[in-house]
């Protein structure tokens, strides 16, 4: 079964880009445009990854961040911040928020594929052992 992203990203060229690349990687991709309903679909479809740009109207990256790791459903899921934010202390600031991934944007067209893989096979859960 095909794991399931939710992109998060108010950009509607970085959603087309990010959807064609992963849905060519075997991935199914669900998008929303704001923070509030990428919680809303979150909760919903509790995704295997959630892609996450910070720069979002109606509710910055950050507090979506914040939002989603109040839910108990979605402790297991890594969020990775997706972001042309790029100044000293901003990978920081996104992880502090419950990001558990950073990717910078423009995003390589070329990498990004392995880039989300490898926050897939990452990211363990709170309380998670190594095997």
């Amino acid at each position: 079964m095909k794991q399931t992203i939710l992109l998060i990203e108010d950009n509607q060229q970085n959603r087309y880009l990010a959807t064609f690349l992963l849905e060519k990687g075997g991935f199914n991709v669900v998008s929303a445009c704001n923070g509030p309903d990428g919680l809303v679909l979150a909760g919903r479809l509790r995704p295997d990854l959630i892609l996450l740009d910070i720069q979002l109207p109606h509710m910055d990256g950050y507090s979506v961040a914040q939002a989603l790791r109040q839910n108990p459903l979605l402790t297991s899921v890594p969020i990775v911040a997706v972001t042309s934010y790029a100044m000293v202390g901003d990978r920081e600031r996104a992880m502090a928020a419950g990001c558990t991934g950073y990717i910078e944007k423009p995003i390589d067209p070329d990498t990004f594929k392995d880039e989300v893989e490898k926050h897939l096979r990452s990211f363990k859960a709170p309380g998670e052992q190594s095997l």
